[in-house]
């Protein structure tokens, strides 16, 4: 066990902090200089500040980095835009917000919007001097993009799909409440976007933790993040969460959560200090606790965590420095209570389900293939206009998954043949059983061109790799076997690649990194297996892996599960 140390005081500066943690201290709770910096005619970019700020205000500053060295060559900056993420616990949106949000794609981005691997939705290509507007847009549409980014608790994930368990009504709210508990307090999003009238929220003598009661003047020191699984699905990706709550059913109803803590898929190249962690489970909790549970292990985080080296200030490593048992003692005191003993259960999968189902309230729901969460319109089909009419038409809702697919749902049967009639006279086919097994369960990263870590394609580049590997797996009669493949343009893991039976991550143009043997249902890791691999030889090795597991698998083994077994990795 390692010896306890004394919390630092939240509105003390961590010393040698960071130079976010500086920005953080000096920002005002988030405000800063961004209304001037995004008034600014001279520059389409804003301060390097700002940047860090703008982020707690879930946006990102990119840039087109197709055009960089062009633009640089005609003596011009690079052309600047800003990725907009919305917060949405659980992912779910009615036919009224879809319409609205597209309306905001077409007016102000780049006429697409893309479904995250944490069931929010992006707009790209939106300029600064749109920003308010579109924010304002948002709004509209009852939305906001409130800690879609920055130092914070993200968007809380939760299991879609009202059809895989009798137990969802009763654990889907839970994503709305957990994302409202952790939510900042700071008015700065409302006053500098919406226009609320400043000053409101501060206490007499200036400010004080009441305006930040969980997170203080810096916040946490990196991302956080939280998400719901109902067992036997394990789409959420449970282990991969800071907070992973896993809903346990006892005699048909919700008796709680078993809590696992400290999942986090980032690393940094060349950095052995940097890994990928899944999460551990520590107990139970029921949920009436649950909130209380998720507010507390925040705060511990908050105080504990690393101010002074970002790439060390995730959750994971503060538990893998202080311990598992340090942690679950400092939780239970401030909790004031114990966690329960963990309850069984068993995952099969961390796969999204195609097709129509039904539910109980005798309502049918639609699970459809989105090609890596984008929606547009394209050569190939009208995707985008499709579901704006059956938006415009109220035919259903749409809740986002973390497999960057799409539901739609609370269609009335008499409904079905014109949803199905809407999306093939767009060409959208809405049965995935056409697409081959690795297709269907595939995800990428938006990587180039505006994500600035990427280095290397991964959202442009997959589906064509996918096609060709497609050829090996026709040839040993795999094509319908559910592999589970994920490509990142870097190691940060916004695609989960590390969980990937087979995953791919970039090292630099046209190379990447292949790695092996993540489980089937997400509660094992993948394993390096070969390094900076072009395109020539990602086939042929995966070719020669494909021989030997055609030949060699037991009865329904999964493909991570087969390289495990024979010592690939």
């Amino acid at each position: 066990m390692t010896t306890r140390i004394e919390p630092k005081p939240l509105n003390q500066l961590a010393p040698n902090g960071s130079a976010v943690e500086h920005i953080k201290d000096s920002s005002n709770y988030l405000r800063g200089n961004l209304v001037e910096d995004f008034q600014n005619p001279i520059t389409a970019s804003i301060s390097e500040d700002n940047v860090q700020l703008v982020k707690f205000h879930g946006s990102y500053m990119q840039d087109d980095r197709d055009v960089r060295l062009h633009r640089q060559d005609k003596k011009l900056e690079p052309a600047y835009s800003f990725m907009i993420r919305l917060r949405v616990p659980g992912g779910d949106l009615t036919a009224e917000q879809w319409v609205k949000l597209d309306d905001i794609s077409n007016r102000y981005g780049n006429g697409t919007s893309r479904i995250t691997t944490r069931q929010a939705l992006q707009f790209h290509g939106i300029i600064k001097f749109d920003m308010k507007a579109t924010i304002q847009a948002m709004d509209a549409a009852l939305l906001d993009s409130i800690a879609g980014c920055g130092d914070v608790n993200r968007n809380v994930m939760c299991t879609p799909d009202p059809t895989l368990s009798k137990l969802h009504a009763d654990v889907f709210p839970w994503a709305q409440k957990i994302s409202d508990h952790l939510l900042p307090q700071s008015r700065a999003y409302h006053e500098i976007w919406l226009d609320e009238e400043q000053g409101k929220t501060l206490v007499a003598g200036g400010e004080t933790d009441e305006v930040e009661p969980l997170y203080g003047k810096h916040y946490l020191p990196r991302k956080f993040k939280v998400a719901i699984a109902i067992p036997p699905f394990n789409d959420m990706d449970v282990y991969a969460n800071d907070i992973g709550l896993i809903a346990i059913e006892e005699n048909g109803k919700l008796a709680g959560f078993n809590v696992a803590v400290g999942g986090g898929l980032g690393m940094t190249f060349g950095r052995d200090d940097t890994y990928p962690r899944l999460a551990s489970t520590i107990g139970f909790c029921t949920p009436e606790q649950v909130l209380d549970v998720c507010f507390h292990i925040v705060a511990i985080q908050r105080d504990y965590g690393n101010r002074q080296d970002r790439k060390l200030s995730r959750f994971k490593y503060t538990l893998d420095r202080f311990g598992l048992d340090w942690f679950r003692q400092e939780l239970n005191t401030r909790l004031g209570f114990e966690l329960g003993k963990i309850r069984p259960f068993e995952f099969a999968t961390t796969g999204d389900r195609f097709g129509w189902r039904s539910s109980t309230d005798g309502l049918w729901h639609l699970g459809l293939r989105l090609e890596y969460g984008r929606v547009l319109d394209n050569e190939t089909h009208g995707l985008k206009s499709a579901l704006r009419e059956i938006a415009t038409q109220r035919l259903s809702g749409f809740r986002m998954t973390g497999n960057q697919n799409l539901i739609l749902t609370g269609v009335r049967e008499e409904n079905i043949e014109a949803v199905e009639g809407i999306l093939r006279a767009y060409g959208y086919e809405p049965d995935a059983s056409h697409l081959s097994g690795l297709r269907r369960n595939s995800i990428a990263c938006v990587a180039l061109n505006t994500c600035p870590q990427a280095m290397a394609e991964a959202e442009r580049y997959l589906p064509d790799l996918i096609g060709k590997l497609e050829v090996s797996l026709e040839k040993h009669g795999l094509r319908d076997d559910e592999i589970k493949i994920r490509m990142t343009g870097c190691p940060n893991g916004c695609g989960r690649s590390v969980l990937g039976e087979i995953g791919l991550i970039g090292k630099s143009p046209g190379r990447y990194n292949l790695y092996l043997g993540a489980s089937f249902n997400g509660d094992r890791l993948n394993r390096l297996y070969r390094e900076n691999l072009d395109e020539a030889a990602i086939l042929g090795t995966l070719d020669e892996l494909f021989t030997a597991y055609a030949a060699q698998r037991r009865d329904a083994e999964p493909f991570g599960d087969f390289v495990i077994r024979k010592a690939y990795v």
